[in-house]
């Protein structure tokens, strides 16, 4: 004869049912969204971490580039993905960037950084201050000395307002306290294309970028804006020890919507982890000249609000153009 189950004990199983169910992700592909076109450091970092996460979830990771109005279209979209952790982003400093810039011309921002928690930083490397090589400047000094007789006369380029290149020359003028013009282009490419081709004098781009054409002798390297200097370029020194305290850094990170579970967040976390050690990850990254640099969660939060924090502030004190 069949006995009924007390009503509590059904409950009980439901929601131990439940449970089990949170805890099998991932079950189905994930969505790693990337705010940029291929090329791009996001895409560039994105395309071997993602195999290299499948090895570590079991499951595809599909690399979506999702584009628009400088990395805001894709970063809002994540914003109000679902959050249940099978959609992911990779992107880089525009995280921080974006929000604060909106702010600055008032508009109302199309995300904020709270709406996001960081699962890990992947990589992080210093700007390339660099010049075109028929100017006269062999230092840093020489460049600050002559941007200080010739206010806004000198012209930097950029690949676009509050890109790496926008940001870390304007960081660098505030510290030197110095003007020059900005040169806003469409991208990392045409940026290099018009510093080449002598219709901007100043720079601040990748070591990835910046490497095959110093080795060609069409620019001149005079100072990387990290903490240290690079094996690349040795000889190079950093411009915080060239007295400038600043460090503008060029990185990428994953972010989930902060609503995900943290379960879920621990199991990609853990993933990342193991992604960033991979060998073929390790051996694209060091390719593509931009090894990785990772921190977890934890770090990377503490790490993520001062460098946020240093480029509002650097936001802020731009000129706007008058409305």
């Amino acid at each position: 004869m069949l006995r009924t189950l007390p009503a509590g004990f059904l409950i009980l199983l439901s929601l131990a049912g439940g449970v089990a169910a949170q805890e099998a992700y991932p079950t189905r592909p994930i969505n790693l969204v990337s705010p940029y076109p291929p090329g791009g450091a996001a895409d560039l970092t994105a395309r071997p971490l993602a195999p290299a996460l499948e090895r570590a979830l079991k499951q595809p990771v599909v690399v979506v580039n999702r584009v628009g109005a400088g990395g805001a279209v894709g970063t809002q979209f994540v914003s109000t993905a679902p959050a249940d952790g099978y959609t992911l982003m990779i992107t880089v400093f525009s995280i921080s960037t974006i929000p604060e810039a909106d702010k600055v011309a008032g508009r109302k921002p199309r995300f904020t950084r709270d709406q996001f928690v960081p699962i890990a930083r992947i990589n992080a490397d210093p700007t390339m201050l660099i010049v075109h090589p028929s100017t006269p400047w062999k230092s840093v000094k020489a460049l600050v000395n002559e941007a200080k007789k010739r206010p806004n006369d000198i012209v930097f380029v950029s690949a676009g307002p509050y890109t790496v290149a926008h940001m870390a020359i304007e960081v660098f003028m505030q510290t030197a306290k110095i003007k020059m013009r900005h040169l806003p282009t469409t991208g990392g490419g045409p940026a290099m294309t018009a510093l080449i081709g002598g219709h901007a004098f100043v720079s601040a781009l990748s070591t990835g970028a910046v490497s095959p054409q110093w080795k060609a002798g069409k620019l001149r390297v005079l100072a990387n804006s990290g903490a240290k200097r690079l094996a690349a370029f040795p000889d190079t020194p950093t411009l915080k020890e060239l007295g400038y305290d600043m460090e503008v850094y060029l990185w990428t990170g994953m972010f989930a919507r902060k609503e995900v579970p943290p379960a879920i967040l621990k199991t990609v976390r853990a993933a990342v982890g193991k992604a960033v050690r991979d060998s073929e990850f390790v051996k694209a990254s060091a390719k593509m000249q931009m090894p990785p640099d990772y921190l977890d969660a934890p770090e990377f939060q503490t790490w993520w609000d001062k460098d946020s924090e240093m480029l509002a502030n650097a936001i802020r004190r731009i000129p706007q153009p008058s409305k």
